[in-house]
């Protein structure tokens, strides 16, 4: 069956944080912080965001427990500044901290003006409606599925099939695009087509271009 749909992942596929520089910019005017210091905590941090046992917290159930576990994840910082976990936990859940992939914008406009519906399933414990009402967005998605509104977190297979129902188009027919392969490409263990994107090398589109060919 043609793919005539698309849902889209939020974090690190359609938008994303400079977590260093949003660290430096957090810090108090003139603190001297080895950058290699930062470098090595955020590394630390993501890698025990993907542990089992931490995805194992349900940490995108509710907006608490996605403020609990991920001030806690952040907790290694206030080795660099006192309360600065508390301030790194606010940042992620400022929409103005978020910024589009050069070819986010694009992709999402151009396929919207060929009409092929759009919709957002994320893992997420705040609402993100107003990342993408910055940039003009926001009224080209046609379906919300945040985990924290359903209390469901993917590959949850009821999150894909209400992103589905909310574009009304069948699983066949429709496209998840994501950058996880367990979570979001547990989208076609629900009957979808799933597009998982290699991790972002920091320079250049994100590759979401591709989907202007798969729909």
């Amino acid at each position: 069956m043609r793919l005539r749909a698309v849902l889209f992942d939020f974090s690190d596929t359609l938008f994303h944080i400079h977590h260093a520089q949003r660290i430096r910019d957090l810090l108090d005017p003139g603190a001297e912080v080895d950058a290699a210091a930062i470098d090595s905590i955020l590394d630390a941090v993501w890698a025990a965001s993907a542990t089992p046992a931490e995805q194992a917290k349900g940490r995108d159930l509710s907006p608490e427990a996605h403020r609990r576990c991920w001030t806690e994840l952040f907790r290694p910082f206030d080795r660099l500044a006192p309360g600065l976990a508390e301030r790194m936990y606010t940042e992620i859940s400022n929409p103005g901290a978020w910024s589009p992939y050069p070819d986010t914008i694009d992709t999402i406009e151009r396929l919207h003006g060929r009409g092929v519906p759009l919709g957002v399933v994320s893992d997420i414990g705040w609402d993100i409606r107003a990342v993408f009402a910055r940039f003009g967005l926001e009224p080209l998605v046609s379906a919300w599925v945040l985990s924290f509104e359903h209390g469901l977190e993917k590959p949850d297979p009821r999150l894909f099939h209400a992103g589905c129902a909310g574009l009304g188009t069948a699983a066949a027919q429709t496209l998840m695009v994501g950058d996880n392969v367990e979570r979001d490409g547990g989208a076609a263990s629900a009957g979808l087509t799933a597009l998982t994107l290699p991790r972002y090398g920091g320079d250049g589109d994100r590759g979401l271009r591709t989907v202007l060919d798969l729909v």
